[in-house]
């Protein structure tokens, strides 16, 4: 995974090593460094800003003949990564839930999307994932706009053994997910997972439906659905979601496919929310937690 963003960063670091620090040089390294981001799907506002947040790192610092050039860029890089990763934070998803389920009500999670994200698929695999830790999980089908969806996700239900609540095609979205909140609380589950219909983030009324459902549901947390594939255009779909319902985290889809690696760095740039999973395969066990430290170190391997 991320091939081109870890063959970026190393090799401005081999460069480096080849180099004098000085100012000249400085600029014609970070220039080479903005273009392998651009190509590895590095949004150009964060391409931008990182790279000026490295120069001037790096700018008057000084490094003795004996000392490793490659290795001071290689530091000032990782750093500034890592600060990235470190404003967002992390969510320890699992705590949450029992927390609220201290109080006897079940934990509300809505997913978010645009079409084709692999957002049903997401839902079922987070599912398979709570199951596993010994959380109880009921969904609601949301998607009622798309031919199939609710059949799609009712099989998906009927493969990891979570109930799906659901109504006609065409309905009020924010009524099943009010169905589904309704449902969870009756018999004691943990956690509702609710899907919703995916839509371009250029379609108003669409956004504005889903902006409904969050004031209806209320939901404990909110999730976007990213395809890492997409490369910029899952960061301009992050920021109009995050308008519109403020998600508070993200789960990256076909990041095993994803030679650049640019989507993950981008979307957590300009939305400041974290990563929380890949989805890393078509079974149902290919979710895993995303680690921003070890990602970060990764890059530099």
């Amino acid at each position: 995974m991320f091939e081109k963003l870890k063959e970026a960063f190393s090799s401005i670091s081999k460069v480096a090593s080849e180099r004098k620090l000085s100012p000249k040089e400085l600029d014609e390294l970070l220039y080479e460094l903005q273009l392998s981001l651009l190509e590895s799907d590095v949004a150009q506002e964060v391409t931008e800003k990182l790279v000026e947040q490295v120069k001037t790192a790096l700018v008057g610092s000084s490094v003795e003949r004996s000392k490793d050039v490659s290795a001071l860029v290689t530091e000032k890089l990782q750093d500034a990564l890592q600060e990235i990763f470190d404003r967002a934070g992390t969510v320890d998803i699992l705590s949450k839930i029992k927390e609220k389920n201290k109080s006897g009500e079940p934990f509300t999670i809505l997913f978010l999307g645009i079409n084709g994200s692999g957002k049903t698929t997401t839902i079922a695999k987070f599912a398979n994932m709570l199951k596993k830790s010994g959380v109880s999980v009921v969904s609601a089908a949301g998607d009622t706009h798309r031919p199939g969806a609710i059949e799609q996700l009712s099989e998906h239900g009927n493969r990891v053994a979570m109930k799906v609540i659901s109504q006609r095609y065409g309905a009020d979205p924010a009524a099943v997910g009010r169905d589904g909140l309704l449902y969870a609380k009756a018999h004691h589950m943990d956690v509702l997972l609710i899907d919703t219909a995916g839509r371009m983030q250029t379609n108003q009324n669409l956004m504005e439906e889903m902006a409904k459902i969050v004031r209806v549901v209320n939901p404990d947390f909110k999730i976007f659905i990213a395809d890492s594939l997409t490369g910029n255009d899952a960061v301009s779909q992050a920021q109009l979601f995050s308008k519109y319902t403020g998600f508070d985290g993200v789960i990256l889809t076909k990041a095993d496919a994803d030679a650049k690696g640019g989507a993950a760095l981008s979307i957590v740039f300009t939305t400041g929310k974290p990563v929380l999973f890949l989805g890393v395969g078509q079974e149902y066990d290919d979710m895993q937690p995303f680690d921003p430290k070890a990602f970060v170190a990764s890059l530099f391997c």
